[in-house]
């Protein structure tokens, strides 16, 4: 999936700090020294395999885990009540009421995070009008598809103008269209200075979407930085070979210093070896059958995050 998103944004001092996390559950390990930090208009993918400590060092920023060892800063000062309400949070297991309207129960989290009446009156007009919810404000969120509720979850997050926005994979089960809509107003968030930090599976999306990461493995951050740096500096490269029509990927057998990663219909992706003969690889591609483009490039993300945490 390709979204067409502006991208390179500067980044100030970050305003969010994780510093050197540690949290134990019995015999569990979720956090070991864990660190991270988030700058206004910065958008930062938070990566990480099923059980590496993402959703718990997001739970400490709000105080619904407290850290064995470590801090958790704003602007480096611990952080208040105060700031905490002028967070958007959505959590991967979604805290709505299923019962409730969702034009009162957005009202009612906006009055929760310090707006009085009129001004989330306001606010959640606004957002319901934006996720293309006004004709459901009156509806149970029960009643909703899964979409309109994650776009719910999202309103609920950003009613009340928050500085930091983070999400707990907010992408998970959206169709292209629900994606494409909610990267778009997570960007705008991003180019109005709010600061996001986001978790998600979906790696090409991330790529796409994000300027900067931060791979956790075993609660401990691994790998983290400007995404096109990360690419750039990993030794391994990739061959991109597109066709105009189905080729027969066999002839890749015969070739030295390549193996075959992906062959789709009009595509053909190979690993190379640094010193690998590219006008050998071409000649044969070409005798495979007819070449469009003949690309040599960087891992992409989840290539980059296979190879950090070893799998």
């Amino acid at each position: 999936m390709t979204l067409a998103i502006i991208r390179g944004m500067c980044h100030h001092e970050p305003v969010l700090r994780l510093d050197g996390l540690s949290k134990r559950f019995g015999d569990v390990i979720a956090l070991a020294d864990c660190s991270l930090s988030v700058a206004p208009g910065q958008m930062l993918g938070f990566l990480g395999p099923n059980g590496a400590g993402k959703t718990t060092a997001m739970r400490t920023i709000f105080g619904l885990v407290r850290p064995d060892r470590g801090r958790v800063t704003w602007e480096d000062s611990e952080l208040t009540t105060s700031v905490r309400r002028r967070i958007g949070y959505m959590p991967e297991e979604r805290g709505l009421y299923p019962k409730m309207r969702v034009r009162k129960q957005l009202v009612y989290f906006g009055r929760l995070h310090g707006l009085d009446l009129p001004s989330a009156e306001q606010a959640v007009d606004r957002w319901l009008e934006v996720f293309d919810l006004t004709d459901r404000a009156n509806a149970k969120v029960v009643e909703l598809s899964h979409g309109n509720q994650q776009r719910v979850q999202l309103a609920a997050s950003l009613v009340h103008d928050p500085m930091l926005l983070v999400l707990d994979e907010p992408f998970a089960g959206l169709d292209p269209i629900a994606v494409v809509t909610m990267a778009r107003i997570l960007r705008e968030q991003a180019e109005r200075g709010i600061a996001v930090l986001f978790s998600s599976h979906q790696l090409d999306l991330v790529e796409d979407l994000c300027d900067d990461v931060a791979i956790i493995n075993a609660g401990q951050v691994i790998l983290s930085g400007r995404v096109a740096q990360l690419r750039s500096a990993s030794p391994k490269r990739y061959l991109e070979i597109a066709t105009s029509g189905p080729v027969d990927p066999s002839w890749i057998d015969q070739l030295p210093g390549a193996s075959l990663v992906e062959s789709r219909d009009d595509r053909i992706r190979l690993l190379v070896d640094e010193d690998a003969n590219l006008e050998m690889m071409a000649s044969a591609a070409t005798q495979a059958g007819e070449i469009s483009s003949f690309t040599l490039e960087p891992p992409r993300l989840s290539e980059v995050f296979t190879s950090a945490v070893g799998r």
